[in-house]
C-alpha cells in the first residue's frame, strides 16, 4: 500500500495515519491548553487543567484547591490520571488504545470525547479556585494550534 508523507505521518490510501516522528495535535478546551500525541495504536491526551493560587495572591483559597485535588482521583474515569506539577499547574490525563488502523477520524474523534469529558472535572476544579492558565511556551499550546 502507497503512503504519502504529510506532516508528521505517512497516510495510507484507506486514510490510515502512521507516524514518522513525534507526532502532536495541540488544541485549546476552556481556555486550557490540550495535547494529543499519537503512538502505534494510542493516542495520549493531557490538559492543562488549571492552577493551584499561590499563597501570597489566594492564601485562603490554597486548602479548598488541595482538598479538591486530594478527592479528585478516585473520582475519574477509569485510567485517567491526576498530576500536580512541580510548579502546581494541574494536568488531566489519560491514553487511549485505539482500534484498527489510526485515521484522522479516530483522532480527532478520541480528542473531543476527551474534551468533553473534561468539563465536569473543569467545573469543580474552578469550583475549588484553580482557575485556567496561559500555557506557558513549549507546553501544551503551541503556534498553530486549532482553538474550539
Amino acid at each position: 500500500m502507497q503512503q504519502l508523507p504529510h506532516g508528521p505521518f505517512l497516510v495510507g490510501n484507506d486514510g490510515s495515519l502512521r507516524p514518522v516522528r513525534d507526532a502532536a495535535m495541540r488544541f485549546a478546551w476552556r481556555g486550557r491548553g490540550c495535547v494529543a500525541t499519537l503512538s502505534d495504536g494510542q493516542i495520549s491526551l493531557a490538559a492543562q487543567a488549571g492552577a493551584v493560587p499561590y499563597t501570597a495572591e489566594q492564601p485562603g483559597a490554597r486548602p479548598g484547591a488541595f482538598a479538591a485535588l486530594g478527592a479528585m482521583p478516585g473520582e475519574l474515569p477509569q485510567g485517567w490520571r491526576l498530576r500536580l506539577m512541580p510548579d502546581h499547574r494541574v494536568r488531566l490525563e489519560v491514553d487511549v488504545d485505539l482500534e484498527g488502523d489510526t485515521t484522522a477520524i479516530a483522532l480527532v474523534s478520541a480528542m473531543v470525547r476527551f474534551a468533553l469529558a473534561l468539563d465536569p472535572y473543569l467545573d469543580r476544579l474552578e469550583l475549588a479556585g484553580l482557575a485556567a492558565l496561559p500555557p506557558m511556551a513549549g507546553e501544551l499550546a503551541a503556534e498553530g494550534m486549532v482553538k474550539t
